[in-house]
């Protein structure tokens, strides 16, 4: 059972649900001294929400099929039911099939811009694309993350005390280690089972396995009060208005290190507008503020087409599409033709080097295509003709306007910046018209490593 949790919370826990009951309870683990550590800003939102103030934690689930086969739903309802004061945005985003040399290029439309305050992470894949991926993440957002070691598909080889290559990276980067491997192994010699027993084939999970895996993360969820804070207390700062923070004659300055900010609506109301400014310009004048979204799938399988779009000019908002045609047998070579609502027609590429657009504001490089692996996976062809379609949006507004707000408990945010260089900016709103938009607090977020 979680420790440190309100009565109610650990009585729901008891009782479980219907599905808990058919498998037999996990028994304790040998070793929990490193359950809970390396997330305890987000354990510690959870814990401490209230019925009059209600914080918002952001959760993603990433990896590949093991991720993505839907057990966290029912981590995310435990969660609920312990921190029911808590709101919880929870996405997931994994992609069955793309290991670490795919999700290091697909991290920037899934990660980056859902900018989490917890990531659960399991891939496979090459060790360095793996210490990339997590990197990234932790130089571009204020993430804590907790990396889940492989649970056994097959009787493991070597001790619980083996070192491996992922916990040293989860080391390096300050980010949790969860070790299911060998307390799966716990449960299978426990009740007397195979591993083939949790799993529907060689390596994917059963509806046993997907219990037990929700089992497992669930209690190593656990708050602790009394860890220090050192690493992560001054990664999020909240500024309050008319305490920390002052408008003059119209406008509010912060001066700040990061790479994002947040604004929180007070009541009063919405609507009231005011211009962003960081750095003295705009936030869309910011090329770093823009992000593309994730292009649409292939045929078959429904991966992300283009695995990464990027851009040499400063984008735009508006809406691209790529056409693409005359595909050989493996579909590894094709021509296509790219468009921007905005930009228009903007040059005709092939897969066999780096496309630049004639505006500069899409570059494609070969190996992100996705369509030969879908047909190797799939066994169909992508037809003549198919398109892609992505977006370009832009993390943030250059003109704040308060929400209305209709629970006084409740956080109601509006990014104005993410995603900028991780350094020192100054924020000015700038109040129209003399009317003061009802502004709570300033949210400030610091990435823990340099990019």
């Amino acid at each position: 059972m979680r420790t440190f949790m309100p009565l109610l919370a650990a009585l729901a826990l008891i009782l479980g649900s219907a599905q808990a009951a058919d498998y037999p309870a996990p028994k304790p683990a040998q070793d929990t001294s490193q359950y809970g550590k390396h997330f305890q800003r987000t354990m510690t939102l959870m814990a401490t929400s209230t019925p009059q103030r209600r914080h918002t934690v952001r959760i993603l689930f990433y990896g590949q099929s093991i991720i993505g086969q839907g057990w966290h739903t029912m981590v995310v309802e435990d969660l609920q039911r312990c921190f029911p004061n808590t709101d919880f945005i929870v996405a997931n985003k994994a992609l069955g099939g793309f290991g670490s040399h795919f999700l290091v290029r697909t991290l920037h439309y899934d990660v980056i811009p859902f900018y989490p305050d917890l990531m659960v992470f399991h891939v496979y894949g090459p060790v360095d694309k793996y210490e990339e991926v997590i990197r990234e993440i932790r130089s571009r957002t204020t993430a804590e993350i907790i990396m889940q070691s492989d649970h056994a598909h097959v009787w493991p080889e070597g001790t619980r005390d083996n070192p491996t290559p992922f916990a040293d990276i989860a080391q390096k980067y300050g980010c949790s280690w969860q070790p299911q491997r060998w307390e799966w192994v716990d449960y299978l010699r426990d009740n007397e089972l195979e591993p083939a027993d949790l799993l529907r084939d060689e390596v994917h999970l059963n509806e046993h396995g997907r219990w037990l895996m929700a089992e497992l993360l669930k209690r190593y969820m656990i708050y602790l009060p009394d860890e220090p804070q050192d690493e992560w207390k001054d990664t999020v700062r909240t500024y309050e208005v008319g305490e920390d923070i002052h408008w003059h004659d119209g406008r509010l300055s912060l001066t700040f290190t990061g790479n994002r900010v947040v604004a929180l609506a007070a009541p009063g109301p919405g609507g009231v507008a005011a211009s962003v400014r960081i750095d003295g310009t705009a936030p869309s004048a910011h090329p770093e503020c823009y992000t593309f979204t994730r292009p649409s799938g292939t045929p078959t399988i429904g991966w992300p087409a283009i695995k990464k779009v990027t851009w040499r000019k400063p984008p735009v908002l508006e809406s691209w599409e790529a056409t693409c045609r005359d595909f050989n047998e493996d579909q590894t070579e094709f021509t296509f033709s790219v468009e921007g609502s905005a930009t228009g027609f903007d040059g005709t590429g092939t897969t066999s080097e780096t496309f630049v657009s004639n505006s500069g504001r899409i570059v494609i490089e070969p190996e992100d295509w996705v369509f030969d692996y879908d047909r190797r996976v799939g066994k169909k062809p992508a037809p003549d003709g198919f398109k892609v379609r992505w977006q370009v949006e832009l993390l943030g507004t250059d003109a704040y306007a308060a929400p209305e707000v209709t629970d006084m408990a409740r956080e109601y945010p509006t990014v104005l910046a993410s995603d900028l260089e991780n350094t020192q900016h100054t924020l000015e709103l700038i109040a129209e018209n003399g009317s003061l938009p009802a502004l709570k607090a300033l949210v400030v977020y610091r990435p823990p490593i340099g990019r």
